[in-house]
């Protein structure tokens, strides 16, 4: 019977340290990158933890480690310990460490949910999630696996994704069949449900943003009409600009078989309405009457 094998992956300013050890006179740089940690530590202890504790000189320093690995990982070197290293000695420690805290507000920069409010740009607010998203993915003790990187890469993607949902719907709002709706707060996702769901009457509409007896409207003219779904459709994307055709498509299909099924079907008018009240048109929705 074959045991099952644990790896780990240590954070990788660990693995580059380990190939500086294994150089023939060492020293001198080994030195050089200890104080260089040393000072990144206390700074990193004075603006996020706390300088006056063992715990917050602890929690800094694996700050540091976790910052430096994600920096590490991010830059177009080869994947031998030897490039890494090789990197770290000629950038130094806190070049590289300032390498990889740009990475982190950068990406707090990107949308965290498809989104948009005057909240997230309070000055507060955004040094907040910077601190937040600096400690999710840097901390990095190293005696213990580390997956700071794949928590960055994967949170990039989503985020990507929410920008591009959010460009999606900004353009939609812009070219809005009753005039540009100039809200500063945005549901992107329900932009772009209302925009989908009224397009299948086929009318070269863009709605993005409806009130409820729209929604009764279009509810009734559906039933009435029987349209054409995908010409529609089609119709709705040949305004669009092709890069958020995918975007569209993708809730076109999400919506083909669930609340425009129900538009189209004999369910009472009040049932739908509310469910599109309640789980597509979000603080979309205009409340025109009780």
């Amino acid at each position: 019977m074959q045991l099952t094998s644990y790896t780990t992956r240590p954070p990788l300013l660990v693995s580059t340290l380990e190939a500086l050890a294994q150089r023939a006179n060492h020293q001198p740089a080994a030195d050089t990158l200890m104080q260089e940690l040393s000072g990144i530590t206390v700074l990193v202890a004075k603006k996020f933890t706390n300088d006056r504790t063992a715990d917050g000189l602890l929690e800094a320093f694996y700050l540091t480690v976790g910052c430096i690995s994600l920096a590490i990982s991010q830059a177009d070197i080869a994947e031998s310990n030897e490039a890494k290293l090789s990197f770290l000695l000629q950038h130094g420690a806190e070049h590289v460490f300032q390498m990889g805290f740009r990475h982190i507000k950068e990406l707090s920069a990107l949308p965290y949910v498809a989104f948009v409010s005057d909240f997230d740009r309070d000055a507060f607010v955004q040094q907040r999630n910077v601190k937040a998203l600096f400690s999710e993915i840097c901390h990095a003790d190293p005696n213990a696996t580390w997956e700071g990187d794949e928590v960055f890469k994967n949170e990039t993607r989503d985020r990507k994704v929410n920008q591009k949902i959010i460009e999606c719907a900004k353009w939609l709002r812009k070219n809005h069949c009753n005039g540009a709706v100039k809200d500063p707060d945005m549901d992107a996702n329900a932009v772009i449900a209302l925009a989908v769901i009224f397009s299948i009457l086929g009318d070269g509409r863009i709605v993005a943003r409806a009130g409820q007896k729209e929604i009764e409207n279009l509810i009734n003219r559906a039933r009435e009409a029987k349209p054409d779904i995908d010409a529609g459709w089609e119709k709705l994307l040949a305004k669009t600009p092709p890069e958020y055709h995918p975007i569209l498509r993708e809730r076109m299909e999400e919506h083909r078989g669930t609340i425009v099924k129900k538009i189209l079907s004999k369910s009472k008018i009040k049932t739908v309405l509310t469910e599109i009240q309640d789980y597509y048109a979000g603080n979309e929705l205009e409340v025109d009457y009780p």
